[in-house]
């Protein structure tokens, strides 16, 4: 394998990996997915290389398997020996850019895990339909504390970093943008900032339109 292989779907996670991709100018081919909500069999194809059965993952070109999200934010900053998306080790930032990666993955994320096909976890349709609606009404108390906690004119604030990316994608998920742009000001302007930049607008035309 000559370079990088990202498996993708529009509109899906894979795009907070094809930002990051494109931010670093690095190329990755291509490895489109069926909807794995309603392919099974593309889902045990992917759970064959990624146990959780989600996108994003990337195929190094020795043929080693990163998946999660964050794993593979960090592995990038660290391949490239850059710092301009992750904060250096000793930079004042770090410790909240540590902090608010992790929650937004380890807290929020989990919210459409569960959320947006409940049937894959409860038979019952009432049960289905609680746990939808409670998954809901959690993402917005969790987005709420993140408006809180975000500066500007970026996350962290004078400094851009992945943590923005991750905005501009998930604004266009679950409780929806007309929902983001009402109640969280700070976290739309961030998002429409960070998806209107040069080297990673064709990456947010391409998923999202």
């Amino acid at each position: 394998m000559s370079r990088m292989q990202l498996y993708r779907r529009n509109g899906w996670g894979s795009a907070l990996i094809e930002a990051q991709l494109a931010h670093y100018g690095l190329e990755a081919e291509s490895i489109e997915i069926a909807d794995l909500f309603l392919d099974a069999t593309a889902r045990r194809e992917l759970m064959r290389i990624s146990p959780a059965g989600q996108i994003p993952v990337l195929i190094l070109p020795d043929g080693r398997v990163m998946s999660e999200s964050a794993a593979i934010t960090l592995y990038l900053a660290e391949m490239t020996g850059r710092d301009d998306l992750v904060p250096e080790p000793t930079a004042t930032e770090r410790p909240r850019f540590l902090r608010w990666l992790i929650f937004l993955v380890a807290q929020v994320y989990p919210c459409f895990t569960f959320g947006d096909d409940p049937s894959r976890f409860l038979s019952d349709p009432t049960a289905q339909k609680e746990l939808g609606e409670a998954t809901s009404e959690r993402l917005k108390e969790l987005w709420t504390a993140v408006e809180g906690a975000v500066r500007r004119p970026h996350f962290l604030g004078e400094r851009f970093s992945a943590l923005d990316i991750y905005l501009a994608v998930m604004i266009n998920w679950k409780p929806g943008p007309e929902w983001f742009q009402q109640h969280t000001p700070k976290i739309w302007s961030i998002a429409r900032a960070t998806a209107a930049r040069e080297d990673l607008a064709p990456v947010f035309q391409r998923n999202f339109g």
